[in-house]
C-alpha cells in the first residue's frame, strides 16, 4: 500500500476510444477527464490507424471515409428532427435562432456519432497511483487491444521512470497475451466455431425488451438497510419499523445530505447504511453509451471480450432519435453500419489482424454485460443519470432499474429519483441544478413511470 500514496497525472492524446473503453476505464482505480465526443464535430483525421499491410491499410482508410460520410449525412437528416424536439421543450427559442441552431447541431452530432468508428481519437487527463501503474504494465498485453495498450503504457512507464528511475526495480515484465486466462478460455470455447450469435440471442431474450434487467437483489435488502440504521442509532425493532428506517436513510426531507451537490454519503453514518443492499443487472448499451457508463467506477461490470461476441453480422443499438427521424435517416444509419462490418472483413482478408479490424466497429456496437452495485452508489448514479440531460441510453437503463426495484422493493425504489426531485424533497432551490442547461421539463412533478424522452 505504500505505492498508493504516490500518484502520476498523465496527459494522453491521440489514443483510440476502443483502448480507453477496453483498458483505462475498465477498472475503478483511476480518475480521468476525457474530451467529450457528444457535442463536437469529429474530423476524419481524428482516427487511430493501426499498423497494417498496404491493401489492408487502404481498406481501413476507405471504410473510415465511408463512416464519416454517413456521420455528416446523419447530422443533416437529424437536425430538423432534433430542432422540432427542442422546440417542444423550449418554444421561446424561436426568438433565439443562434441558441436554437447551436443546440440543434449538438444534439444531432451526439446521435450521429453512433456510426463513427471506435478508432476515433480521444484525449484525457488520467491520474493513477504508482501501484496501479505497476499493474498497468503487468497486464498491458491482454484483450482487446494489446498492441495499442502496450504502446501507451510503455510511454507512461517511460515518463514515470524519467521522474523516478528507482521504480524500475519493482516493475514486473508484461504477461504475454497467450498466458492470460481469457486467451486460454477463448481458444477453448471459440476455437472451432464462435458461440456469439447464440449468446446474443439468449441474452436479448432474457432482457425482454429492456435496456437493463434486474437479475439479482441480495435477500432482505430492506431489512439489511433497516438493521444498519438501527445499529447507527442504537434502536430496537420495536422502536422503528423496517420501512421507517429505510425512509430515514433515503428520504431527502430527512437525510438532507442527499440533496448536497457533493456526494457526502460515504462520509455520513446514516448514508453508509446504504452499502448493505446490493443489486445486479443484465444490460445492453452501445459502445458509446457504455463508455460513459464506465465512468461510474463504483458500479463495476463484467464486460465482454469483443472477439468472443462480434461476428460477421452487424449488431448495434439504434439510437432513439434515428428511429424517430424516419426512413431516410435509418437508411443512412444502416448503410454506414453495414459498411463498418464489410470494411472489417476486408481488412482481415487483406492480411490485417482481427485486433486491427475491430477498430472499424461503430460506436453503436451493442455491448452486453452484467453490472452490480450497492445501494449507496446506485442511488448516486441514478441521481445523476435520471436527469433528462443524461445520455439517453444510460437514462433509459437507470429508469428500467429504478422501476424494477420500485416493483420488488417499493420501500427503497420510491427514493431512486433524478436530481431535481431529490433537491425538491431536500428543500434545495433551485430544484434543477443544471442552471442554463435546464432540460425544459419540470421532471420533479412527474412520476418515474411517466418519464418520456426522444432527445
Amino acid at each position: 500500500t505504500t505505492f498508493q500514496h504516490a500518484h502520476f497525472l498523465f496527459v494522453i492524446e491521440r489514443v483510440s476510444r476502443q483502448f480507453v473503453w477496453s483498458f483505462l476505464h475498465a477498472h475503478p482505480f483511476a480518475n480521468s477527464e476525457q474530451v467529450s465526443q457528444r457535442f463536437v464535430r469529429v474530423s476524419p483525421d481524428d482516427v487511430f490507424v493501426p499498423e497494417l499491410p498496404t491493401r489492408a491499410a487502404h481498406a481501413f482508410k476507405t471504410t473510415i471515409a465511408a463512416q464519416h460520410g454517413g456521420y455528416r449525412r446523419l447530422v443533416e437528416l437529424l437536425s430538423p428532427v432534433a430542432e422540432a424536439e427542442l422546440l417542444k421543450r423550449f418554444p421561446n427559442w424561436r426568438r433565439h435562432p443562434k441558441r436554437l441552431a447551436r443546440q440543434t447541431e449538438r444534439k444531432a452530432q451526439e446521435v450521429a456519432r453512433a456510426v463513427l468508428p471506435v478508432a476515433t481519437h480521444t484525449g484525457l487527463y488520467h491520474t493513477v497511483s504508482c501501484l496501479t501503474l505497476f499493474r498497468y504494465w503487468r497486464a498491458c498485453q491482454q484483450f482487446d487491444v494489446p498492441t495499442e495498450t502496450r504502446r501507451v503504457v510503455e510511454a507512461m512507464i517511460a515518463a514515470a521512470l524519467r521522474h523516478d528511475p528507482d521504480l524500475a526495480g519493482v516493475l514486473e515484465e508484461p504477461l504475454p497475451l497467450e498466458v492470460t486466462p481469457e486467451f486460454a478460455l477463448f481458444s477453448e470455447f471459440h476455437g472451432a466455431a464462435t458461440q456469439s450469435r447464440a449468446f446474443r440471442e439468449e441474452f436479448d431474450r432474457d432482457l425482454g425488451g429492456l435496456t437493463s434487467r434486474l437479475i439479482g437483489a441480495s435477500g432482505n435488502n430492506v431489512e439489511k438497510v433497516a438493521g444498519a440504521v438501527r445499529a447507527v442509532f442504537g434502536l430496537p425493532r420495536a422502536r422503528v419499523s423496517a420501512e421507517e428506517a429505510v425512509r430515514l436513510a433515503l428520504d431527502p426531507s430527512v437525510n438532507r445530505l442527499l440533496g448536497e451537490d457533493l456526494n457526502l454519503s460515504t462520509l455520513s453514518k446514516l448514508g453508509r447504511c446504504l452499502h448493505h443492499a446490493h443489486y445486479t443487472f443484465a444490460k445492453k448499451l452501445s459502445h458509446a453509451a457504455d463508455s460513459q457508463d464506465q465512468r461510474h467506477r463504483m458500479t463495476p461490470a463484467a464486460r465482454p471480450l469483443l472477439a468472443a461476441v462480434v461476428d460477421d453480422r452487424p449488431d448495434v443499438v439504434v439510437p432513439r432519435l434515428i428511429s424517430h427521424a424516419g426512413a431516410a435517416a435509418r437508411e443512412v444509419f444502416d448503410e454506414a453500419i453495414g459498411r463498418a462490418w464489410e470494411g472489417a472483413a476486408e481488412v482481415r482478408s487483406a492480411g490485417g489482424s482481427a485486433e486491427a479490424a475491430a477498430y472499424l466497429l461503430p460506436n453503436a456496437l451493442a455491448i452486453r454485460f452484467v453490472e452490480s452495485s450497492d445501494l449507496l452508489n446506485l442511488h448516486h448514479k441514478h441521481k445523476l443519470r435520471l436527469c433528462y440531460n443524461a445520455q439517453e441510453e444510460i437514462w433509459q437503463a437507470c429508469l428500467d432499474e429504478a422501476l424494477q426495484i420500485r416493483a420488488v422493493e417499493p420501500e427503497i425504489g420510491r427514493w431512486l429519483l433524478p436530481p431535481c426531485s431529490v433537491r425538491q424533497l431536500a428543500g434545495r432551490k433551485p430544484f434543477c441544478p443544471e442552471g442554463e442547461r435546464f432540460c425544459g421539463i419540470a421532471v420533479w412533478r412527474l412520476q418515474p413511470a411517466d418519464y418520456r424522452r426522444i432527445i
